[in-house]
C-alpha cells in the first residue's frame, strides 16, 4: 500500500512508535490521518503540527463504544477508512505476581483493543473490497517478554489474531501486517527501565534500541511491500527461526540472558 491519498486512522498516536508513525505518514501526502489516543489534547496538538489534513481525538481503546465512534465519524467525514493502525500498548513489568487486575487491563489494550477495532472497521473495508490493517505486536509476539508474563501472552495473542484476520479476509481485499519491533526508545521502555523491570533490562541488552523514526520508516516500507511481518529489527527473523528449530537451546539461551541480568 502507496499512504499518498490514503485516510488513516492511528490509535495510541500521541505518542511513541504512534506519533512517529503520525508524523511520518504525514510526509507521504495522505488524504487525512485521524489520530486516537487517550490523552485527546495531545492528539489534538499533534494533529496541528503536521501538514496536510489531521485531527486529533480522545478515544479509550479498550472501550469497544469509542472506538467504534472514531470509525463511524471518520467515515462519515471522509467515506473511507484505507488503512487502520492499531497501535496502542501497554506493558506491565510483573510475573506471577501480577493481579488479576493487571492481566485484565493489559489483555484489554493488548489484544481486545485489536478486536474492538476490526470488528468497526472491516465490515467497511469488506464492502469497498480493499483496506489494510496495521497491528502494533512487539517482537515479544514472535519471542517471548522476558520477566512479563502479562506482556509476553497478550502479545503472542495479538501476533495471533493478526494472522486470524489475514487468513480469513486477505481473499477479500483486506491487508494485514503485524509491526513487531524489539527495543524502541520510546516512554514505555524507558519507564521500564527507570523502574528496574528485568524485561525491559532484556530488551535494552538485546540488541539496537531504535529510534521511534526508525520504526515508522520500516512501516512505509513494509506497507509498500505488504508483508505480514514487518521487523524493524531484522535479527528478529533469526531468532524467530531458531526458537521454531531449536526450541530446547533457544530457551537455554534466554535463560541464560535473563540470568545475567537478574
Amino acid at each position: 500500500m502507496r499512504l499518498d491519498g490514503k485516510v488513516v486512522v492511528i490509535t495510541g498516536a500521541a505518542g511513541g512508535i504512534g506519533s512517529a508513525l503520525a508524523r511520518r505518514f504525514a510526509t507521504e501526502k495522505t488524504a487525512a490521518l485521524v489520530l486516537a489516543d487517550l490523552d485527546g489534547d495531545a492528539a489534538a496538538a499533534l494533529a496541528a503540527s503536521l501538514p496536510g489534513e489531521a485531527v486529533g481525538v480522545e478515544a479509550d481503546v479498550t472501550n469497544e463504544d469509542q472506538i467504534a465512534e472514531v470509525v463511524d465519524e471518520t467515515l462519515a467525514r471522509y467515506d473511507r477508512i484505507d488503512l487502520f493502525c492499531a497501535n496502542a500498548g501497554i506493558t506491565s513489568g510483573a510475573a506471577l505476581e501480577a493481579t488479576d487486575e493487571v492481566w485484565a487491563r493489559t489483555w484489554a489494550v493488548n489484544v481486545m483493543s485489536h478486536v474492538y477495532s476490526a470488528r468497526a472497521v472491516l465490515p467497511a473495508m469488506l464492502e469497498r473490497g480493499s483496506g489494510y490493517l496495521l497491528h502494533t505486536c512487539s517482537a515479544a509476539g514472535l519471542l517471548t517478554a522476558v520477566g512479563d508474563a502479562p506482556y509476553a501472552v497478550t502479545k503472542h495473542a495479538a501476533v495471533s489474531f493478526a494472522e486470524w484476520l489475514s487468513i480469513t479476509y486477505g481473499s477479500r481485499g483486506v491487508k494485514v501486517s503485524a509491526l513487531c519491533p524489539q527495543g524502541v526508545d520510546t516512554p514505555m521502555l524507558q519507564e521500564g527501565l527507570k523502574a528496574g523491570h528485568i524485561g525491559a533490562k532484556v530488551t535494552a541488552a538485546g540488541g539496537a534500541v531504535l529510534s521511534a523514526e526508525h520504526v515508522a520508516e520500516t512501516v512505509v516500507a513494509g506497507l509498500d511491500a505488504e508483508r505480514f511481518l514487518i521487523l524493524p529489527h531484522p535479527e528478529v527473523a533469526k531468532y524467530y527461526l531458531h526458537r521454531a528449530t531449536d526450541t530446547d537451546r533457544w530457551l537455554t539461551g534466554m535463560r541464560s540472558l535473563r540470568d545475567s541480568l537478574s
